[in-house]
């Protein structure tokens, strides 16, 4: 009886627990949905940009440029107003030939130039700009007369002399002398001839005289 007694105790204690558990679970649920149901409901507005337009970024020259120049015409020979780093950005206005006239601001007109050759255009084409006004030069290039006049070299004008012929070269002549040997002009063979002739007559006659 006492066993039969204590495994109801013991299934009483856990149909308790879980019910516990339930209960908790389900405050714990309520809790956490209250402020998820205070929160108000609304219309997000949705944010539009206006279109840019037409823009340049300034490209990567060489490793050890990282600038441009900005200058107030479409020429290399204009005054310079600025720089563009690498990679900076400018609103795109128009072009005239290879140059891009950009904004901006802080120079008088809020508008410069820069090479279109070192520049990359996005965001469209860009419109043909009128020849702007030739503009004038910084300074002005003045010459002293007094300083330019120490450098002002004159040549003389004396007149060359006359050019004279020298006498013709003389040339001296020899003349060969062929000389043929022998004595009192009496050639040298016929005197060996005539030696060799006496010297066999002597010698036929000393044969006969022998005998």
């Amino acid at each position: 009886m006492l066993f039969f007694m204590k495994n109801r105790l013991i299934r009483t204690s856990f149909v308790i627990f879980f019910l516990m558990i339930i209960v908790g679970l389900t405050l714990v649920g309520q809790v956490q949905a209250g402020p998820l149901a205070q929160q108000p409901t609304g219309v997000i507005p949705t944010v539009t940009s206006t279109p840019r337009g037409p823009y340049v970024i300034v490209n990567a020259i060489a490793a050890n440029e990282t600038q441009i120049n900005v200058r107030a015409g479409p020429s290399a020979l204009t005054e310079k107003v600025g720089v563009l780093i690498v990679g900076q950005e400018a609103n795109a206005l128009g072009r005239y030939g290879d140059w891009v006239q950009i904004e901006y601001p802080g120079i008088p007109g809020g508008k410069a130039w820069v090479y279109g050759n070192y520049v990359s255009i996005f965001g469209g084409n860009l419109p043909l700009l009128e020849p702007p006004p030739t503009s004038t030069p910084n300074m002005t290039q003045t010459v002293d007369p007094t300083l330019a006049a120490q450098f002002l070299i004159t040549p003389d004008s004396t007149r060359l002399p006359t050019f004279t012929e020298p006498p013709p070269l003389e040339i001296p002549t020899f003349t060969s002398e062929v000389n043929n040997g022998g004595v009192g002009g009496v050639p040298v063979g016929l005197i060996i001839v005539g030696l060799g002739s006496l010297g066999l007559f002597l010698g036929v006659i000393a044969l006969i005289s022998g005998r």
